[in-house]
């Protein structure tokens, strides 16, 4: 696995927050990615998704999440699918950043 962007989260302030934080945060960089691809801004919208899939590379390997964590791989596989595939699973850009959306609404209650 690639050497992680997010080193202090990685160090162990990730895995003190709860599985809606995290996803969460995940989609706020889902949502950068989003607007700068739409305003044409390639390389920006490249590091928000490499930020994007470390967040989502600590949420797989945080171990309060196991039993999760066959469903957040398919979360990473959905992302990776919908900027980087075929769309085989014909998400959008949108959809997801609504889906993360609902975990940052939980995060706030």
């Amino acid at each position: 696995m690639p050497e992680n962007i997010h080193k202090n989260l990685a160090e162990g302030r990730w895995f003190e927050l709860t599985l809606a934080e995290q996803l969460g945060n995940v989609g706020s960089e889902v949502g950068r990615a989003r607007k700068w691809e739409e305003k044409g801004k390639q390389e920006m919208k490249e590091k928000a998704l490499d930020r994007a899939f470390d967040l989502m590379n600590l949420t797989i390997t945080d171990g309060r999440w196991n039993t999760a964590r066959k469903e957040l791989c398919r979360v990473r596989e959905v992302l990776a699918d919908t900027f980087y595939g075929d769309r085989e699973y014909h998400d959008t850009p949108e959809n997801l950043e609504r889906y993360f959306y609902q975990y940052a609404l939980m995060a706030r209650k």
